[in-house]
C-alpha cells in the first residue's frame, strides 16, 4: 500500500530528505529513490512535494545546492546537507523518536487504560 507524500506533514518529508542527504550529496531523483527504498516503497514521493521540501530546506539554510553531472551524464542539481542541516536533523530525529514512542504507547494501551 503506497501513501502519497502530500499526506505527510511537511516536517516528515523534510526530515526524510535531511536524513537521506546525511549520506552525501544527491540529486532530486536520487533522493526520491533512496526514500522510497528505505521505506520499502510504502511512501511514494511526488516530485512536486519533494521539490517544495528542497526549496524550504534550502531557504532555511539546512541544505545547499550546486549543478553537476549525474551518473547517466545528465546535468542535475545536487543537494547537500549544511552544518545547520546536520543540527536540524539531530533535533528532528529526537523529536520524531519522542513522538513515535508516545504514539506507540497510546496505540498499545489496553482499552481500560484509555
Amino acid at each position: 500500500m503506497t501513501r502519497d507524500a502530500n499526506a505527510l506533514l511537511h516536517g516528515a518529508l523534510d526530515v526524510l530528505v535531511l536524513r537521506t542527504l546525511a549520506a552525501g550529496p544527491m540529486h532530486g531523483y536520487g533522493i526520491t529513490r533512496s526514500i522510497e527504498e528505505r521505506t520499502r516503497h510504502e511512501l511514494d514521493i511526488l516530485d512536486s512535494a519533494l521539490y517544495k521540501a528542497l526549496q524550504r530546506l534550502e531557504a532555511a539554510g539546512a541544505i545547499d545546492s550546486a549543478w553537476g553531472v549525474s551518473d547517466n551524464n545528465r546535468r542535475a542539481k545536487f543537494y547537500r546537507l549544511t552544518n545547520t542541516g546536520r543540527r536540524q536533523l539531530k533535533t528532528e530525529r529526537e523529536s520524531w523518536n519522542r513522538l513515535t514512542t508516545a504514539m506507540q504507547a497510546a496505540l498499545d494501551a489496553r482499552p481500560e487504560e484509555v
